[in-house]
């Protein structure tokens, strides 16, 4: 037995453990073993029935709320174990700082993630606060609603529907995550060649509408993660990855990314993978299970998530990795999904390409173009690994087939993907 993010050991009753309790109590509950040593053997409390009253009392007096918990005693192990449960009134302070659990140890939260408990005990989420931002504007959003939902204006109380107007009429944090120009983080994309220290291409999107910054890494999919193949008369189109899976991953990073941190999401594109990175862990009440269940029934972000609804650019709630999965169903590569405390990263990889018609040593030459981005003989041998001649011959059995243009002579010969 060791400890763990929901399990402390305790050879005797200190105060330190106190931390813990706020800890367990702000973020998840959790247990702790009293009379036992960090190595998880069982050493004992001289009085255990004293000790239970010591740990009440000091709970009791030491935890600003007081939060739900249960202590039982065992007289025949002489140990205490303290069960600690999570509460709504957030935060849940000793000696005026709230703390969470890293790993095994339970460390102060700073001052972003103390303003989140606080939203949390408020029943309140970042998007419904209001904003301190004061140049609004939502062309691109008012085009996409009245073009999508044929509306024949969009006015203040539109705004007021969609949660982006208060009452009061002051702006929530949500109208400024769509207004065309605010003065948050975005989304930053790059296309990698032969590895992650060199750049061929790259977008970033800040402070500039979430709306933007979803077009632009749909614009940076088609143009790396599409090409057209021929196979006899026929033109086919081909997508290295899936644009519904793709469309996903981006618009639950956006919806589900925590916007109080100067973070972007960021998109990474691969010779044979793409991966999207979100900030933020999994959001407040989603556990593990759920979330790669597909069961994100409390969204981070409750009126960005309406908006992208309304706007069909995300399904029903929490169906986001379900549809990721569907979209490789018959793929032999699958996403993954790892979480992390501060981000959740997918990784969408290639599908086979083959089946259109290409051979691997041309797909891989295929995988390094760009249909906007101009690429010489030499760059395309670093990011294929191919010799000068190997690299000649695939390029011009490709332009043959109409699937490869060449832009100017000589030592100014440039190649792009038609």
């Amino acid at each position: 037995m060791r400890e763990t993010r929901d399990l402390e050991f305790k050879r005797s009753v200190a105060k330190t453990f106190l931390k813990t309790v706020s800890a367990f109590a702000n973020y998840g509950t959790g247990r702790i073993l009293f009379g036992v040593d960090d190595s998880g053997e069982v050493v004992g409390l001289e009085d255990p029935v004293a000790d239970a009253l010591k740990i009440e009392n000091m709970i009791n007096d030491s935890l600003e709320p007081v939060p739900r918990y249960s202590i039982e005693v065992d007289e025949k192990k002489k140990t205490v174990c303290l069960t600690v449960r999570e509460g709504r009134a957030k935060p849940f302070l000793y000696s005026k700082r709230a703390y969470r659990r890293a790993d095994s140890a339970s460390v102060e939260v700073d001052r972003v993630e103390l303003a989140r408990l606080i939203l949390s005990g408020q029943n309140l989420t970042f998007d419904e606060l209001p904003s301190s931002w004061e140049d609004f504007s939502f062309r691109l959003l008012s085009d996409r609603f009245m073009s999508h939902l044929g509306l024949t204006s969009f006015d203040d109380n539109s705004l007021r529907t969609l949660g982006l107007m208060l009452a009061d009429g002051n702006y929530t944090n949500a109208a400024e995550i769509l207004s065309d120009r605010n003065g948050l983080a975005g989304i930053d994309i790059v296309k990698f060649g032969a590895n992650i220290s060199e750049f061929l291409d790259r977008k970033t999107v800040a402070g500039e509408s979430v709306l933007r910054q979803y077009d632009a890494a749909l614009e940076m999919h088609e143009r790396y993660c599409v090409y057209e193949a021929v196979s006899g008369a026929v033109r086919k189109r081909v997508e290295r990855v899936p644009r519904e899976a793709f469309r996903e991953a981006v618009a639950n990073a956006l919806v589900h990314r925590t916007w109080d941190v100067p973070a972007n999401v960021t998109i990474g594109i691969h010779g044979d993978k793409v991966v999207v990175s979100s900030p933020g862990g999994l959001p407040e009440g989603v556990s593990v299970e759920e979330y790669l269940g597909g069961g994100i029934s409390a969204p981070r972000n409750p009126i960005l998530a309406n908006v992208f609804f309304r706007l069909d650019y995300i399904e029903q709630f929490g169906t986001g990795i379900a549809r990721i999965n569907e979209a490789y169903e018959d793929v032999a590569a699958k996403p993954r999904f790892e979480i992390r405390e501060s981000s959740l990263v997918v990784t969408l990889p290639f599908v086979e390409e083959m089946s259109a018609g290409l051979t691997p040593d041309e797909a891989t030459v295929m995988r390094g173009l760009s249909r906007t981005l101009l690429l010489s003989r030499g760059e395309i041998e670093r990011i294929t690994g191919f010799s000068k001649d190997k690299t000649v011959r695939i390029l011009n059995s490709l332009a043959l087939r109409g699937l490869v243009a060449k832009e100017g002579v000589g030592r100014s010969r440039r190649y792009r993907r038609v």
